[in-house]
């Protein structure tokens, strides 16, 4: 973002993560909307974002769908991707919407256990709640304040899940499952090795189920995991990590 002119401000509030950055972006925005403009790169926040954010990252599914009917002359059995805020999902997963035999399996940061307070897996842990102006699956207290959430992946590390998520899961649209760090960071090494594609920990959940998923399949089956990032940004934590 600097390349191309960007002043980046770090958070440095809370635990200086995902929500403690979106939390500084909507308060500067409510305190000078006369000369700022919120921009979210992810499918939550008070309408019309989740929406926005979904249109633009469609062209995903959009160019997924053509490819694959191209090629293989049929539609894919599934698709997986990973769910934090949950925009690449969104755009994978919104053009293959009314395609009802496509089984649409969102993965959810499991982080050191679903079973620790250490995860950030709101979709399929969490309870409704409201967080940055939406309606959602949160991780809160009874009070309805957000509770501290971990994950491997900064893109995943967020209490809460875009709206539209929450309704693929509560229609049975979509299947949401838990992938933990340790898994995230296992993919995140074989697809380094076997493709010589350094994956995004964020992606790296995803190929993580899919390559649980695939062994449960018939060899016919098609699955399409989208690898919605690059591990450039990941490579010094990851670097640090391996040598422990």
């Amino acid at each position: 973002m600097e390349l191309l002119g960007a002043k980046v401000v770090a958070a440095t509030t809370g635990r200086k993560t995902l929500k403690d950055a979106v939390d500084a972006a909507l308060d500067d925005f409510v305190r000078n909307c006369d000369n700022t403009f919120y921009l979210l790169g992810s499918a939550v926040g008070p309408h019309p974002y989740p929406v926005m954010v979904r249109e633009f990252q469609s062209i995903i599914g959009k160019e997924a769908r053509q490819q694959i009917l191209e090629k293989e002359g049929r539609l894919p059995d599934y698709l997986v991707a990973c769910v934090g805020g949950g925009s690449n999902a969104i755009g994978l997963f919104h053009p293959f919407y009314d395609d009802t035999q496509v089984n649409i399996i969102g993965v959810d940061p499991a982080g050191l256990g679903i079973d620790t307070p250490d995860h950030a897996a709101s979709i399929t842990t969490g309870k409704v709640g409201i967080i940055h102006g939406f309606k959602c699956y949160a991780i809160q207290d009874e009070d309805g304040n957000d509770l501290p959430v971990h994950s491997i992946a900064a893109g995943l590390d967020y209490p809460g899940v875009g709206p539209e998520h929450c309704f693929y899961k509560d229609s049975k649209r979509a299947e949401y499952v838990t992938i933990t760090d340790e898994e995230a960071l296992e993919a995140f090494k074989i697809l380094s090795k076997t493709e010589g594609i350094i994956p995004a920990l964020e992606s790296s959940h995803a190929l993580s189920y899919t390559m649980k998923l695939a062994k449960t399949l018939p060899k016919d089956k098609i699955i399409i995991a989208n690898l919605s990032g690059r591990g450039d940004k990941d490579a010094k934590q990851i670097k640090e990590m391996l040598k422990g």
